[in-house]
């Protein structure tokens, strides 16, 4: 066997006895294959859609030291590897006949991965997402709270959440059909809401949260309507489910935002995010050679 051998299974259950401590060793970082994981743990192998998902770790000296998650929908999920173990990775899912749609991770790791399938397989790498990942140091709320109050957002209420989810998800751009018969197969299904409310108990904003797994919380997403902006609410929102992550046990608590808004970026480190790592997403289009 070679000292760096990557080793590639479909069995969730056998990936997490061998790689779930080193998910764990580094939560924050680790945040998107953690949730992942923990989405086909508790909703089964379909989570993603119909097909399988492929498990991989690479090993060195008795110890893992990177993993990927490819679901059916075929983009790679990977977390750090130096551009060799990327252009190794690459070689030898080639050589398995694996055809990754796209890959995710770090900034450097994507990029490096990106330009070695193009240059095994031929496929065009197309920069398709980009945000920057923070983690919480020390929660400051803000000194002028707005008038209202943080409350979980009810059953009655899921029309409303659905309504506001398809508003933040065409607001970043995201392409998703998010309504009564498709919300369970959404990202948004699994997290908790919170909506700030005014006094005489309207919403103004909401802030969802993905459940505690392996240390960390991830708060996703944050939004409030345009006619409602700039007057405190995201903060305020941000700053309760940001309290209630540490009290249910959570050691890191993390967000993206996009390193493009100015606003969102300065309102988050205002209340004790700093900036860890970008993280990037590219999607292959094959116009050559393929594996």
């Amino acid at each position: 066997m070679r000292p760096d051998s990557w080793h590639l299974t479909e069995d969730l259950d056998d990936f997490l006895a061998r790689a779930g401590d080193f998910l764990c060793s580094r939560p924050a970082l680790h945040t998107t294959p953690l949730t992942t994981v923990e989405k086909l743990r508790t909703r089964g192998a379909d989570a993603f859609g119909p097909g399988t998902t492929v498990f991989g770790r690479l090993e060195a000296g008795g110890e893992v030291r990177a993993v990927f998650l490819r679901p059916p929908t075929r983009r790679l999920t990977l977390t750090a590897l130096s551009p060799a173990q990327a252009d190794a990775l690459a070689a030898h899912l080639v050589g398995l006949g694996h055809s990754p749609s796209g890959v995710l991770s770090d900034h450097d790791t994507a990029t490096a991965f990106a330009e070695a399938w193009q240059r095994h397989t031929g496929a065009e790498p197309v920069r398709s997402w980009g945000a920057r990942l923070h983690r919480l140091a020390a929660l400051t709320p803000p000194e002028r709270v707005p008038a209202g109050r943080g409350r979980l957002v009810g059953q009655r209420e899921h029309e409303h959440l659905m309504r506001w989810c398809r508003e933040f998800a065409a607001d970043v751009g995201e392409d998703v059909t998010i309504d009564a018969a498709s919300w369970a197969g959404t990202r948004f299904a699994e997290k908790r809401y919170t909506y700030w409310e005014t006094q005489d108990g309207t919403p103004v904003s909401m802030a969802g949260a993905n459940p505690l797994v392996g240390g960390q919380v991830r708060i996703d997403p944050v939004y409030t309507p345009v006619p409602l902006r700039g007057r405190g609410y995201a903060g305020a929102v941000t700053v309760e489910v940001s309290r209630a992550a540490l009290a249910a046990g959570a050691t890191e608590v993390v967000l993206f935002t996009d390193p493009a808004n100015p606003t969102s970026n300065a309102l988050y480190r205002r209340i004790g995010y700093v900036p860890l790592a970008d993280f990037t997403g590219y999607d292959f289009t094959h116009t050559g050679r393929q594996p």
